[in-house]
């Protein structure tokens, strides 16, 4: 990679948030950079803003010609005819995951890696050492709001890369950290991994990735077993603890100390719920092992904005608040609701929620129906496919008879916006990882006016 520059790469799947800040990196460090996907999106009309060239029908005709190399994401279905066009003539094809592996080796990589939490982690690290002008890269799995962007792009002066390290497909083992965070390891991807004892394992593999002279920074809570140094974060029990939590003035302050005793003081942020305190740990141990002074972070942690669809509060007024979130699993979900909770405790909550997978809703039908019966109104979605194909007997109907709260109801797409203005919410989150993000921007319009 350090020979990039004028080469021709081709992204297949550009439009994805990981595809896309690696085709940012690349176009900013001299390439010919083009790509394709299959639906314009808003990442995908700033991309082309930014003088990329992209088209949306899976046509070899319209590749470009003289492709040095193919970026592949695992979206990109096996039958695709520009992929076998591809292959048919031996041009190179690199997944996503081994171009981030290659570029961590090329300096000191922190890489987050977690169920639920990296993508917020691996913004707030890269907002913290930017904010500290470290020379450093990022590449983040959501776009962060205090640059608008998904992607730092630093020089050939660059001591630090930070990136977020996906479980998916085990894309996370290809990764060489010189910090690896794990944020939480919950049973997912179950198509991928078969079962949860499978998914510990592979996180107990890319910790093992850690270079030597590394370290290793992980929830306390969970079932890490490494020879590598580590540190641990926690409310309890752990080498770093957060105290005293509590919301104020709408920030949330905690007193961070060790297990030594050491009072390394009080600091506030934007972000709420005890996963985000925890996720804020992450960061601070981070930053302090990368030599950031302890001044520089809290100032740094309080000017965090967070990140786009990470329980990012669109409306707030005296009539409605609305609250977008991209938690897709229960575990996510729980923890977004609670922290809902803890800020508006006497609103009434509506939650529109969109399932993501037909595997992850049959894998967690259950968990779903109790994590989802924690609001007073929802408003459930049909399942958003993504990669897979229908199940048999896996239908957001069949989830919602098990959900318990009293108002409840599927809501297709085309009747989502009428319905709200029905309603008129008093509290409202939408969620999931699918396409719900599209109506984003209109939910907001509807409840400004």
């Amino acid at each position: 990679m350090n020979k990039i520059a004028k080469q021709n790469i081709y992204f297949l799947g550009i439009g994805g948030i990981g595809m896309s800040a690696l085709a940012r990196y690349f176009y900013n460090k001299g390439c010919q950079v083009s790509g394709y996907d299959k639906t314009p999106s808003p990442l995908t009309r700033k991309l082309e803003e930014e003088g990329i060239s992209i088209h949306y029908e899976d046509n070899p005709a319209l590749m470009p010609e003289n492709i040095d190399f193919v970026i592949l994401t695992p979206a990109i279905p096996s039958d695709s005819k520009e992929l076998n066009y591809l292959r048919e003539k031996n041009v190179k094809i690199i997944k996503r995951a081994q171009v981030l592996g290659e570029i961590s080796r090329q300096c000191d990589t922190v890489a987050v890696a977690g169920s639920h939490g990296k993508t917020t982690v691996t913004s707030l690290v890269s907002h913290l050492l930017h904010y500290a002008q470290k020379p450093m890269s990022a590449f983040i799995g959501g776009i962060a709001k205090n640059i608008n962007s998904n992607v730092i792009i630093g020089d050939e002066n660059d001591e630090i890369v930070v990136m977020e390290a996906d479980e998916f497909d085990r894309s996370f083992l290809q990764i060489t950290p010189y910090i690896s965070i794990v944020t939480s390891i919950d049973a997912d991807h179950l198509d991928i991994y078969g079962d949860e004892q499978q998914v510990v394992e592979a996180f107990n593999q890319f910790v093992e990735k850690t270079k030597p002279e590394g370290v290793v920074i992980y929830n306390q809570a969970l079932p890490i077993v490494t020879d590598r140094r580590k540190l641990t974060y926690g409310f309890k029990d752990a080498d770093v603890m957060a105290r005293n939590v509590r919301v104020v003035d709408g920030m949330t302050r905690f007193s961070v100390i060790t297990k030594e005793g050491l009072d390394f003081g009080e600091y506030k942020m934007q972000l709420f719920g005890e996963h985000n305190v925890l996720n804020a740990l992450s960061a601070i141990m981070t930053c302090l092992q990368l030599r950031v002074d302890m001044k520089t972070i809290r100032e740094g942690l309080a000017t965090f904005q967070g990140v786009a669809r990470r329980f990012d509060i669109r409306v707030k007024n005296e009539k409605v608040c609305y609250i977008d979130d991209y938690a897709h699993h229960p575990e996510e979900i729980k923890a977004s609701l609670k922290a809902v909770r803890t800020i508006f405790p006497d609103k009434k909550l509506t939650l529109v929620f969109q399932p993501h997978l037909f595997s992850r809703t049959n894998d967690f039908m259950d968990e779903f129906a109790e994590a989802l019966s924690l609001a007073d109104r929802l408003l459930l979605m049909e399942i958003y496919p993504a990669r897979e194909k229908p199940m048999p007997g896996v239908t957001s109907s069949v989830l919602l008879e098990k959900i318990s709260c009293k108002e409840k109801q599927i809501c297709q797409k085309e009747e989502l916006i009428d319905t709200i203005k029905k309603i008129k919410p008093e509290l409202i989150v939408t969620m999931g990882a699918g396409d719900i993000d599209r109506f984003v921007p209109q939910i907001e319009t509807l409840l400004e006016s």
